[in-house]
């Protein structure tokens, strides 16, 4: 059960990495430097098409990661 456990949480890992590689960046150049994540923050700019699917995938494979981290402490603890 632990290894099982153990090899799901380094494939969750491992999509978190590409899926977060994957998306594009919010800000380029200066301008974005400058303005730093505050459209991001307050919602100027909305999510459409792939770009939403890889922040609606990169938060699902983020709370598989946690609570599996989790679950998998548990385990290591108690053994």
């Amino acid at each position: 059960m632990e290894v099982a456990l153990k090899i799901i949480l380094v494939i969750a890992s491992l999509g978190l990495i590409a899926v977060v590689l994957l998306q594009p960046g919010k800000s380029a150049g200066l301008s974005g430097a400058i303005s730093g994540g505050a459209e991001h923050l307050f919602g100027k700019q909305k999510a459409r098409g792939l770009e939403l699917f890889l922040n609606r995938l990169t938060m699902g494979l983020a709370v598989a990661f946690f609570v599996l981290s989790l679950i998998v402490a548990y385990f290591v603890k108690g053994a």
